[in-house]
């Protein structure tokens, strides 16, 4: 169709005013040119009376992969944070073009660890070292490779974090961490350190429980009031964190659907059964499904963690919406944002609020100012709903049409750019003798087995 048109008869959703709102949207070239009153004439008209416009949805918190890339976007994903993967992996999605039927990616590299390493040895997904000279290189090897901020685990050790933020500072790039795992470094730590984005409010029981780590003795879990979480406890950490500038991505979906197990929840949607198509995602979810204690140590988390969320929020704290899908089980590309945003409002969170913490707020916690709202010169991403969501936060996965970059998609349109088996290999391929051309590690002729085997 024509890049120049105009969006009629919708409402507009403002996030400032915290209403929908009757205005036209006029669109070229992929950006928001202004937004008229809904009177306003033009040669190129595209109506969507009775619809909803909101701005396109930022999941803050995701392991995005070639293969299920256009299922975010069908969902109304339109950019995501990926926090750990390898940006010569994704450089396809990275440097697509803006109306690509895929999310846009802000992206880190390769997780920063601690040996022997939570996801295994040092391969092109995770570096693990107790050397603060190798990690201040691999920081630096990342920035070059492109890396959108740096990623730091649970088992690196704080004279190392250490090392790592400092590095980071020097380059002009944020510093995330995952301490779910951590019995060196709780979040009060890490915020002093100089963390600036804490994942999944992890850290924060080591903090108010210093006994307690993962692997502790049940007896020491049960001295947690996990269904009952301290709010005094949790305000004392999240005052640190507001001294320090820190961000939080909560990630409640992942525990929700842990806690739940057996009774995961699901979109009953075209989507959904879309999703359900992919043999190796579904049977990955179905292996971790078997590890019934480990989820239990994990989902009985999920009250404590959305405590921590609204507690931070109601402190004046940056809090966003991401899902860390595909990871945990039954993590829906997409799709599990909007769960995660009806989570927001179980939590104490408004329905605007909820929208905020997926849309201006995202954009605004990683620099993205082109991006969030709904306004002249920003890029027209947007997502046309059936339904509004002021009035039911679930109505988001109502979508009727997905805008990126200005091109007007169904999610039947999105999904016919699937990729098949074949490329996506070949893109692993690809990506693996490259990456070991440029870091030489020892992981490589095991890896290449594994792919050739596989």
């Amino acid at each position: 169709m024509n890049n120049h048109y105009l969006i009629k008869n919708a409402k507009v959703l403002d996030l400032e005013n915290e209403n929908f709102v009757e205005a036209s949207i006029e669109v070229e070239g992929g950006r928001i040119v202004e937004l008229h009153n809904p009177d306003f004439e033009f040669p190129h008209v595209v109506d969507f009376k009775g619809k909803y416009v909101i701005p396109g949805l930022i999941d803050m918190h995701v392991h995005i992969k070639d293969g299920h890339a256009p299922y975010f976007l069908a969902a109304g994903v339109t950019t995501v944070r990926n926090t750990g993967g390898n940006v010569c992996e994704l450089k396809g999605l990275i440097n697509a073009p803006t109306e690509a039927p895929t999310p846009r990616v802000y992206s880190a590299d390769r997780m920063i660890d601690g040996p022997p390493g939570l996801w295994g040895a040092t391969s092109p997904w995770n570096m693990n070292t107790t050397d603060p000279e190798i990690a201040r290189k691999e920081v630096r090897r990342q920035a070059e490779a492109g890396a959108n901020l740096i990623k730091v685990y649970g088992l690196l050790p704080s004279h190392v974090m250490n090392q790592v933020v400092d590095e980071a500072n020097k380059l002009g790039l944020e510093v995330s961490c995952d301490l779910i795992h951590s019995s060196d470094v709780n979040a009060v730590e890490a915020a002093r350190i100089g963390v600036t984005w804490n994942e999944h409010a992890s850290g924060v029981i080591q903090a108010m429980y210093s006994e307690w780590t993962m692997g502790a003795d049940d007896s020491v879990w049960e001295n947690v009031p996990f269904d009952v979480p301290d709010e005094e406890k949790i305000r004392e950490v999240c005052q640190v964190w507001l001294d320090h500038g820190v961000k939080l991505c909560p990630t409640m979906v992942l525990f929700d659907q842990m806690d739940r197990q057996r009774n995961v929840w699901k979109a009953d949607d075209f989507l959904t059964s879309e999703i359900e198509k992919e043999e190796q995602l579904m049977a990955q979810w179905k292996a971790i499904s078997q590890h019934e204690k480990a989820l239990k140590r994990l989902g009985i988390q999920s009250k404590m963690n959305r405590t921590i969320a609204r507690v931070y929020k109601e402190m004046g704290g940056v809090v966003v919406a991401g899902t860390d899908t595909p990871a945990g089980i039954y993590s829906w590309p997409g799709l599990a944002l909007h769960r995660e945003l009806e989570l927001f409002v179980r939590s104490g969170f408004t329905e605007i609020e909820a929208l905020r913490a997926a849309t201006s707020i995202a954009s605004e916690s990683i620099g993205l100012s082109d991006l969030g709202d709904i306004r002249a010169g920003k890029i027209a991403d947007l997502v046309i709903l059936d339904k509004n969501p002021l009035e039911d936060i679930r109505h988001t996965k109502e979508i009727h049409w997905v805008i990126k970059g200005g091109k007007i998609l169904t999610q039947k349109e999105i999904l016919e750019n699937l990729p098949d088996q074949g490329s996506i290999m070949a893109n692993l391929h690809r990506f693996i003798d490259e990456f070991h051309d440029e870091v030489s590690e020892d992981w490589y002729d095991d890896i290449k087995q594994e792919l050739n085997e596989g």
